[in-house]
């Protein structure tokens, strides 16, 4: 089996009593696009900066081509950091904030310049190579600032949120010229993200935190598709969450759930066991809910319709079930529209029973390749 670049073994960061990352056991591999992903305070940018060399795990071993690196300073690493805030000089113009690096490194003159001019064409930023920094647009800041982390051709980049600022339609452009270099180049990119949209769109693997904990590690659609816990399934949304009682076993092998709403059938998650008259929480993706005013499945709830929200091509109706459960179901505009849909219509959401998925509790995360 290939041996990891980077492992995170056991590692542990507090600030005072603060505990910031907890237990972190993660394996990142050569070539890989990993995208740490939670929302504010959940430990991603302190495991980013710790890898980095820019915070001292307080407990653990990280380890980066089998050498233990909890005590080199970050200058000697070879994990570049792209700041959220780019970190880019004012004083120098845009050819030698990327010469920078090679500088340091006692660079001649001649030769730093050409591998830097190679970096500024390589990313459409040779025309603006005399140009002082703050006369350039956002997204080509942006570009300079991976020039000047790629120059010193690392074998790995560290990103803390480097799109945050930009608007979205420069956002998702930045997103395809970062899976493009990533790919041509084959180094390992770490990404620290807030964002499911960016993480999703690019990473190989994704990585939830919350309080300091993974949740989850798995491929984007692993994660979207077979949340391992409630919190997970929130994060990631589009989720419709409510409790159930185990029933029984039906003859397909789904389980059979009684809940305040009626009866329904659930699938586990491989490798989950359940017994009979045990709480769980079910969940159900928005785009696997059928509405119909004539419900044929076995999963079924009597809704009110409550409103409708237009996102893109795809429209989120809101509904209403009995014991105050409220639900979201995404359909196209073309569905949409054949339904006929009106606020305060009384109409069945059903789905199959194998859309329906029972969650782990909250353990030990479950890694997935």
């Amino acid at each position: 089996m290939t041996q990891p670049l980077v492992v995170f073994d056991n590692v542990v960061k507090h600030f005072g009593s603060y505990q910031a990352v907890e237990r972190l056991n993660l394996e990142i591999y050569k070539g890989e696009f990993v995208a740490i992903m939670g929302s504010s305070g959940c430990g991603k940018t302190t495991t980013l900066r710790m890898l980095a060399g820019l915070e001292k795990p307080s407990e653990g071993e990280i380890r980066l081509n089998g050498e233990r690196i909890n005590d080199l300073y970050s200058w000697q690493r070879e994990t570049p950091l792209v700041w959220q805030n780019l970190a880019l000089f004012p004083f120098l113009n845009v050819l030698e904030n990327v010469e920078f690096g090679l500088r340091m490194r006692g660079m001649a003159k001649a030769q730093r310049r050409k591998k830097a001019l190679h970096w500024l064409e390589r990313l459409d930023l040779a025309e603006f190579a005399t140009r002082d920094i703050s006369l350039l647009s956002g997204g080509q800041r942006q570009r300079v600032a991976l020039a000047r982390s790629l120059v010193t051709e690392p074998p790995m980049l560290l990103l803390d949120e480097p799109l945050s600022a930009l608007d979205a339609h420069l956002s998702v452009r930045m997103q395809g010229v970062l899976t493009g270099l990533q790919k041509d180049l084959g180094i390992t990119f770490v990404y620290v993200t807030h964002s499911q949209s960016e993480a999703f769109a690019m990473a190989d693997r994704v990585v939830i935190m919350s309080r300091g904990r993974v949740e989850q590690i798995g491929t984007p659609q692993a994660v979207f598709l077979e949340p391992h816990n409630r919190f997970v399934a929130e994060f990631v949304g589009g989720k419709n969450i409510f409790p159930g009682t185990v029933a029984g076993f039906d003859d397909s092998g789904l389980i059979r759930l009684d809940s305040a709403q009626g009866s329904f059938v659930a699938r586990l998650p491989q490798g989950k066991s359940v017994s009979a008259g045990e709480a769980v929480t079910v969940c159900v993706s928005a785009e696997h809910i059928e509405l119909t005013m004539q419900p044929v499945r076995h999963n079924r709830l009597a809704c009110t319709v409550v409103g409708e929200e237009f996102i893109g091509s795809m429209v989120n109706v809101y509904l209403e079930a009995s014991g105050d459960l409220e639900l979201k179901v995404q359909k196209t505009h073309a569905d949409y529209n054949r339904l006929g849909v009106n606020c305060g219509q009384r109409l069945y959401a059903e789905w199959e029973g194998v859309h329906a998925l029972i969650l782990r509790d909250g353990g030990a995360p479950v890694m997935a390749a």
